[in-house]
């Protein structure tokens, strides 16, 4: 059977990448981004990791997903070689594919000459999605980093169609949320996250919790050299993932901006209060 192919890189997996997606059997994307080849001193942060993005992608209704490496040698293909046969992990060629989807700034080959036009040009059908609108801006990847990194995760979450999540590995802390009452889960994002630092209303593990994203700058040297989420569950009685546990937050709201507090006990009475806010 031949394919209906959506391809893209998808970060987000967005709205707009959903209508693009929609009634697609087949997708091919890189594990990651091109701008880490292209331009590696400015490669774009994105909204989640590979192995989530590709569930994402299914999520769909996809089928077959192929994810493969963007290498140099990808960046300097001619545009006429991508239906060739010739990409490690990709195995369609033009005579598999009854359509391609794709986004109308979509572009691919050596410097970015290829495009829907082209693949035409070769027999193949393409159809150009037209883009998807909020806030009367067509929503991109670029638009919801930039939500993120103001904190408006509801913003994002319109957009997203869904809440944003930040997933990671539960990694043992210092104690330190524990020695003033307030005790944590300490997550490890597994990329890195476009996301303000500061204080959220989150659910994780179907709990609701307050999280702080960022370094614990009160606690000074000892605190995280890489911004960690530290998650506080508001019922006692919730059951806690343990050490290496992989665990996903849902982020429901802002609360405050990460702040460094004249000391242990002034943090443990904000937590408090964002706890009670986050109880509303």
């Amino acid at each position: 059977m031949k394919e209906i192919l959506a391809v893209g890189f998808f970060d987000g997996v967005h709205l707009g990448h959903r209508a693009l997606l929609e009634g697609a059997t087949a997708a091919f994307t890189f594990l990651n981004h091109p701008s880490s080849v292209l331009s590696p001193g400015a490669a774009k942060t994105l909204l989640m990791d590979a192995d989530s993005r590709i569930a994402a992608i299914k999520a769909c209704g996809v089928r077959k997903v192929w994810a493969v490496p963007f290498t140099g040698a990808i960046a300097s293909m001619p545009p006429e070689d991508f239906l060739s046969g010739t990409i490690e992990g990709f195995p369609l060629r033009a005579a598999d594919i009854r359509l391609v989807r794709c986004g109308a700034d979509w572009r691919f080959g050596r410097g970015a000459a290829g495009d829907a036009a082209l693949l035409r040009r070769f027999g193949v059908e393409t159809q150009c999605v037209p883009y998807v609108f909020w806030n009367g801006e067509r929503i991109s990847s670029s638009r919801i980093r930039a939500s993120l990194a103001e904190g408006d995760v509801k913003a994002a979450e319109a957009m997203l169609g869904r809440p944003w999540t930040l997933g990671g590995k539960v990694v043992r802390g210092k104690g330190m949320g524990a020695g003033i009452g307030c005790p944590t889960v300490n997550v490890e994002p597994s990329f890195d996250a476009p996301l303000r630092r500061g204080a959220y209303v989150v659910e994780m593990c179907g709990e609701r919790a307050v999280a702080n994203f960022g370094v614990a700058p009160t606690f000074g040297e000892k605190a995280w050299r890489k911004p960690v989420l530290e998650v506080h569950f508001l019922s006692q009685g919730a059951e806690l993932p343990g050490p290496s546990d992989r665990v996903e937050a849902r982020f429901v709201r802002f609360i405050r901006p990460e702040m460094k507090f004249a000391s242990p006990e002034a943090l443990a009475r904000r937590i408090a209060e964002d706890a009670a806010a986050a109880s509303s």
